[in-house]
């Protein structure tokens, strides 16, 4: 497995290769947004660790670039502690945020968390109900003969997740738990962001905001006409 780091805190780039390193990764590393994208193209990497504050490109805005051709787990940096940092990139497609100063040891979990994702226990999940049909390849999903819409991979892996379980609430704990690996329940904010986020695209594709139902102290279930 390899992976990026895009950090220009040189100190810290060396900490985060001297971790990942011992962990059994490979590492590249990039100092600026336009190196960041140059890597990207050259290596291929299994995941990328990218901070926001970067010169020449932000992470921003190489993360918008990078969502236009792959879907590879991202893990956002950042020392900002406004939450519509985190909003932003969670909207952009981060799968991931980590706020600095952050220990080794919590940065390998998440790492190990989102390398995980590969194995997807919804392998053979449906992809559909009523007028709704999700395209995992494409990260795309369709209301009836609309045209498709894209999703970003935190909804992407919400939306799979409610449509294994249509029309049958499914525990907040355990939808955290899928979405974002080795999350604790404190991300129950984060998880309503998320759920508002793919609400708000069903209706504006057509579909009804109300289709993501929230089942007071149990959890969330997608309820469509056919389910």
């Amino acid at each position: 497995m390899n992976i990026l780091i895009v950090d220009d805190d040189v100190e810290l780039v060396g900490l985060l290769r001297f971790a990942l390193h011992h962990a059994g990764y490979g590492v590249v590393t990039a100092f600026d947004g336009e190196q960041a994208l140059q890597r990207l193209r050259d290596h291929q990497p299994d995941l990328v660790i990218l901070d926001v504050n970067l010169p020449l490109r932000d992470g921003f805005e190489v993360l918008e670039i990078l969502r236009k051709s792959s879907q590879i787990p991202v893990m956002m940096l950042t020392v900002r502690a406004a939450e519509e940092d985190e909003v932003r990139g969670l909207d952009l497609g981060a799968d991931d945020y980590l706020r600095k100063p952050f220990s080794p040891r919590t940065l390998l979990a998440r790492v190990r968390s989102l390398l995980r994702r590969g194995n997807d226990p919804l392998d053979d999940a449906p992809l559909a109900s009523g007028p709704l049909a999700l395209d995992v390849e494409r990260s795309e999903a369709r209301v009836g003969e609309g045209a498709p819409f894209r999703l970003s991979p935190l909804e992407l892996r919400l939306l799979r997740l409610l449509l294994a379980h249509a029309g049958k609430p499914v525990d907040a704990d355990r939808v955290i738990g899928f979405v974002w690996p080795d999350r604790d329940a404190a991300d129950r904010e984060s998880l309503k962001q998320v759920v508002h986020r793919l609400r708000r695209k069903l209706a504006t594709a057509g579909g009804e905001a109300g289709w993501i139902e929230y089942v007071p102290n149990v959890g969330y279930a997608l309820v469509t006409q056919a389910s």
